[in-house]
């Protein structure tokens, strides 16, 4: 059977899932429950065995998985891992869109859809924006970039898994928009649990500590947009007024963090980090700005 009849032959709707960790057995039932056709595969075939029980179909090849749906969903550790799975199924991959939703920097990303298109395949990035037990609800949203065309023709299957936000031909966007919002992610992690041990040196217990903490990373966002009628507007326009908070201030504040850190005998790679924003910003003359101003030495590392 040739590549064009194997399209024929495949069904309305259908959609395969490579990659059966928590969020693409997440995914796959939520495209079951949508009614698509589901064909899955993974490398440890066992882990099938739940989303087999609800109605997915689990292929005994990666070829065979392929060929069963003209709109492939990868969710994988990353893109070296697209590569080394899919190198035995390329010549099925023609007439069929990957759409890659594993972690990986954007230059990957960009590098994947040349090669996809390389084997006659389209390609989109994504980047999901919730937890596994998310996916599929109102609260879930999913960035994806590529040719809009492809993203178009795709949307009906997309759409159920997160609110689909395309952000442009690029394929490197989504990713790009992804590790940003991990990046914001990550260090608040990190920031929380800094100050939850800081707290547990003067006895506190974590019970007691987050649920304090947690109330300011709830609020962060309401204080960022208070005063401002488009977040981010005196970013773009070079503005950094001093009214509310100075750069000299915050970096006092970021001084005393590291003081306290260092009697308390913490680790010091996050407070020394955010310190030195705000040294920099100091040494370039901006004290008088707001904080944002050490965006500057952010973009410019010396």
């Amino acid at each position: 059977m040739n590549e064009r009849q194997n399209h024929n032959t495949t069904q309305a709707g259908a959609v395969t899932v490579v990659g059966l960790g928590p969020m693409g057995q997440a995914m796959t039932r939520t495209l079951l429950t949508g009614g698509h056709p589901v064909t899955v595969w993974n490398r440890t075939a066992a882990r099938a065995d739940g989303v087999v029980a609800d109605g997915a179909t689990l292929a005994a090849t990666l070829r065979e998985a392929v060929e069963a749906s003209d709109l492939v969903i990868l969710s994988l550790t990353d893109y070296q891992a697209m590569y080394d799975i899919l190198d035995s199924a390329t010549g099925s991959l023609a007439g069929r869109t990957l759409v890659n939703l594993s972690s990986d920097t954007p230059d990957r990303s960009r590098e994947a859809a040349t090669w996809a298109a390389g084997h006659d395949a389209a390609f989109l990035t994504g980047g999901v924006m919730a937890p596994a037990p998310m996916v599929g609800t109102e609260a879930a949203y999913i960035y994806y970039s590529g040719p809009e065309e492809v993203m178009t023709r795709h949307l009906a299957a997309l759409t159920p898994l997160g609110t689909p936000k395309h952000l442009g031909e690029d394929p490197g966007l989504a990713q790009m928009m992804y590790q940003a919002h991990l990046a914001v992610f990550l260090t608040t992690l990190s920031g929380l649990m800094h100050a939850t041990a800081m707290l547990g040196k003067a006895g506190m217990k974590a019970q007691e500590a987050l649920p304090e903490l947690l109330a300011l990373t709830d609020s962060i966002g309401d204080m960022l947009r208070a005063g401002e009628a488009t977040p981010g507007a005196a970013l773009d326009a070079g503005e950094h007024p001093g009214d509310l908070s100075t750069v000299t201030m915050m970096g006092a504040t970021s001084d005393h963090i590291v003081e306290t850190s260092t009697s308390l005998g913490l680790d010091l790679a996050l407070p020394l980090a955010v310190q030195a924003h705000y040294r920099r910003a100091i040494e370039d003359g901006n004290g008088s700005d707001n904080w944002t101003r050490i965006i500057d030495g952010i973009r410019a590392p010396r």
